[in-house]
This record gives structure tokens, C-alpha cells and sequence, in this order.
């Protein structure tokens, strides 16, 4: 006879079918309910006006920072030294606030706190890494350009060497924190190689107080409303030697930048479809039409259930990308494949979520439009969904086929 135990079969909850949390450390657990906390207590309150009006709420940052959410997953240097799975439960978390507040988190930390961390000297860290965490310096990410954003290969933006200092024109586009950013992570190409040889991308610190270096805001948008989106313009900005990012040199450093970014968009995904999930579930329970709710349709019944399983899907291939990332095996083809399922799902359950909720889903009132609107902005950044497909099907052929 086979031995038995004493267990007992548990419901499933309707917004955590697979009981992910259980797979949870303690640390992990309450790392995700601190955050939960302020998003409920301070972000869900102010968000959707703030979104309407066209602000970034930055009155939040010195709370953001005083939780070490800045950097979080980084070690020393005033950072919190938490796992990429904590990391990424905050991403979840204040997505499922808004996703302009997560993209605020996310530059800071994986697009600007990385590389000088990673590619940076120890002058540079002990300057800006500790302001940074605290919030009292933040930083921005320049990369994208107004005729180039998948192909970071094709970048105008040069700096050319002049005696002990470099000297930056061109302009960048799209860039999320620009105009209230102190420093800003710029890629531009060189020519280090001399003369008959490719350029060389190299990463400087602008710094935003250096003459020829101006900002403009990018307005009249309909996605990240929330949230600063810049274009960044260099006239002879002139940027010491000092301010160059040793250690690193080709596309290989914005790229492992993207990779840590694309990470906690993998996560953060989940929270923006969470939200629109549940909005759109309590609705069903009480919404009544030809008299009964419309949850005891086969139609809405059909669709729910559809949200719950790409979830629980999303969810479980976070966690165990994290497992990863912590082990130190992950590869970034994996964190393709994370943005792209996390991402597409999202967007779809907001669509279906904001259709559920009929006539009152076009409102403010309601979450899922404004969680809508902003993923089309995050299936765009951040590599495209086209991109990552093919980042996978390279890893999966060996040719690339961009």
C-alpha cells in the first residue's frame, strides 16, 4: 500500500491560480508586500490624474528612494543588495500601479546604476552611485535616435577625441527621464579605431549642466502619460575623459543594459495584466445584463479564464527567469522570450479587460485604458516584439535574420 500523507487540496485563488507565492522566499514575500503597500496607499490614488494631466508625479521619487527601490538588486554603494527576484516583484508591483512609475524605476536602475556599476571605474561609483540610490541624482539612458531605434548599429550621434576631453553632437529620442534627468548614460560613436576602421560605440556621463547639452520634452503623447519622455540634443558637448565609461567598448554595452531593463519589463508586465484582470473580474460578478451577471455567461466565463491562464503562464516564466539570473545562468535570449510573451499578454488582457467593462472602460475611472495605452509603448521599447522573436529564432537557427 502506497504511504499516505496529510494534505490538503487548496482553491485556487482567482489571482493566483498555480499559488505562485508559495514558491516565494520570506524576504521575496514581503519585498512584494511593502511595495504592494505604497502602491495601494500612494501611486493607485494619484496615478490616473496624474496620467490625465500629462505629469510625472516626481513628489513620489523621494519615497520610491527612502524603500531602496533604486537600484535595488545592486550591491554596496548605499543600494538595498536584494535577488533579481525581489527586483522583479517590485517591477510587478509598481506596474500594476502604472507603468510610467516602473519605467522611472527601471532607467534608474538597469539603464543607468548598471552600466556605471558594470562598466564604470570605482571614482565613478562611489560619485554617482550612492546619490542615486538615494534619489537625489537621476539619470537617464541615451541611446535611440529620431532615424534609429532597433538598430542601435546605425546611431549619428558622434564624440571625437580633443585633447584631454571628448567632444558629443548629435541627438537622441525617446528617452525615458530626459528633461529632469542630472546625468544622462550617452552611446555614441567613435573613431578610438583610427582612420579605414568601424566606428567604435562608446559611454559617456553627460552631465546636464555642460554647455551644448539641452533637452526638449516629448508631449501631445497617448501612452506613458505619466511619465518624462525626452529627446536629448549634443552641440560640441564637451565631456572630460573622466567621464567616459572604461570598460567597455562595440554595442555590447547598451545591449547588456537593454538586457537588465528587459528583465524587469518581464515582470513588470505582469502587474499591469493583474490589475486589468481583477478590475475586470469583479466587474463581471456584478455587472447584471438580461438578469444575471455577466459572469455566469460561457462568453465572459471563456475570456477570464483566458486571462487566468496566460497569467499563471507569465508569472511562472518570470520566476523561474529570476531563478536564473540569480543562479548566473541566464541568457538574454531568455529574457527575449520573457519580454515578448509578458508583454503581448499584457496588452491582450487590457484589451479584453477594457471591452469587458463596456462603455465605462473608455473612462479614467477604470484601469484597464490607461494600462492599454501604456503597453503599446512597452511592447515598443526596449526592443520591439519583432525584435525579440528574432533574437530567439537566431538562438534557435544560428543565422540572423534581421
Amino acid at each position: 500500500m502506497p504511504k499516505t500523507t496529510n494534505t490538503c487540496v487548496c482553491t485556487p485563488h482567482d489571482t493566483d491560480f498555480y499559488n505562485v507565492r508559495s514558491l516565494l522566499t520570506d524576504d521575496e514575500r514581503r519585498v512584494q508586500d511593502a511595495v504592494g503597500r505604497f502602491v495601494d496607499e500612494k501611486v493607485l490614488p494619484i496615478v490616473p490624474k496624474a496620467f490625465e494631466d500629462h505629469r510625472f508625479p516626481s513628489e513620489l521619487i523621494p519615497q520610491i528612494a527612502a524603500m531602496g527601490l533604486l537600484g535595488c538588486n545592486i550591491d554596496g554603494y548605499d543600494c538595498a543588495g536584494l535577488n533579481n527576484v525581489c527586483y522583479g516583484l517590485v517591477c510587478q508591483e509598481l506596474e500594476r500601479g502604472d507603468s510610467g512609475i516602473r519605467s522611472f524605476v527601471s532607467v534608474q536602475g538597469s539603464l543607468c546604476m548598471y552600466p556605471i556599476l558594470t562598466y564604470g571605474t570605482e571614482e565613478q561609483r562611489q560619485k554617482w552611485l550612492p546619490r542615486m540610490a538615494r534619489g537625489e541624482v537621476i539619470g537617464c539612458f541615451g541611446l535611440t535616435e529620431p532615424d534609429g531605434g532597433s538598430d542601435p548599429g546605425t546611431m549619428k550621434t558622434r564624440a571625437v577625441k580633443k585633447g584631454g576631453d571628448w567632444v558629443i553632437n548629435g541627438a537622441k529620442m525617446w528617452i525615458t527621464n530626459g528633461s529632469i534627468a542630472d546625468i544622462a548614460i550617452v552611446w555614441a560613436m567613435t573613431d578610438e579605431g583610427g582612420t579605414g576602421v568601424s566606428p567604435v560605440v562608446r559611454g559617456f556621463l553627460v552631465e546636464k549642466e555642460m554647455p551644448g547639452y539641452t533637452t526638449r520634452d516629448i508631449l501631445r503623447k497617448f501612452s506613458l502619460r505619466a511619465s518624462v519622455t525626452s529627446e536629448l540634443f549634443f552641440d560640441d558637448v564637451r565631456v572630460p575623459e573622466a567621464n567616459l565609461l572604461p570598460n567597455v567598448r562595440g554595442l555590447k554595452g547598451p545591449l547588456g543594459c537593454l538586457t537588465q531593463a528587459r528583465y524587469g519589463i518581464a515582470w513588470g508586465a505582469i502587474g499591469a495584466a493583474l490589475a486589468c484582470y481583477e478590475e475586470a473580474l469583479e466587474y463581471a460578478k456584478v455587472r447584471v445584463v438580461f438578469n444575471r451577471p455577466i459572469a455566469h455567461t460561457q462568453t465572459i466565463q471563456r475570456r477570464l479564464a483566458e486571462m487566468c491562464r496566460r497569467i499563471t503562464t507569465a508569472r511562472l516564466l518570470a520566476l523561474q527567469l529570476g531563478r536564473l539570473k540569480d543562479a548566473g545562468t541566464m541568457h538574454h535570449s531568455q529574457v527575449s522570450l520573457a519580454k515578448w510573451n509578458n508583454v503581448r499578454m499584457a496588452l491582450d488582457v487590457a484589451r479584453d479587460a477594457r471591452d469587458i467593462l463596456g462603455a465605462a472602460g473608455i473612462s479614467i475611472e477604470c484601469g484597464p485604458i490607461r494600462h492599454m495605452l501604456n503597453l503599446e509603448s512597452v511592447i515598443t521599447y526596449e526592443g520591439t516584439e519583432t525584435i525579440h522573436e528574432l533574437i530567439v529564432g537566431r538562438q534557435l537557427c544560428g543565422k540572423d535574420a534581421f
